[in-house]
């Protein structure tokens, strides 16, 4: 019973995945990279190693998305104000749009 619940739930993460992932081609997302973005939508101020933390994936796979994120205008970095090292990461409007 529980094999089939899993089962039943992956179909249909890969479904959403798929969807995703054709919603996203106009943005040239890389499969599972407008996670980042929805993640970052949730929670804005997080910094990159819980963005990496939540979406297991390791840090320098996460810097390279936020940089492509940044690039296309959907993602900026705000110094933190007692530590100028942590850069938070809020989504902008352009990427508010979309998320």
């Amino acid at each position: 019973m529980a094999e089939d619940i899993l089962r039943e739930i992956g179909s249909i993460s890969r479904a959403l995945d798929s969807i995703a992932n054709i919603e996203f081609k106009d943005l040239e997302l890389n499969r599972g990279q407008y996670l980042y973005l929805t993640r970052v939508f949730e929670h804005p101020g997080i910094i990159s190693d819980h963005l990496a933390t939540s979406l297991n994936i390791d840090r320098t796979t996460t810097a390279r998305g936020i940089r492509k994120f940044e690039r296309a205008g959907l993602i900026f970095k705000e110094d933190d104000e007692t530590n100028k090292k942590i850069k938070h990461l809020f989504v902008t409007d352009t990427g508010k749009k979309i998320s």
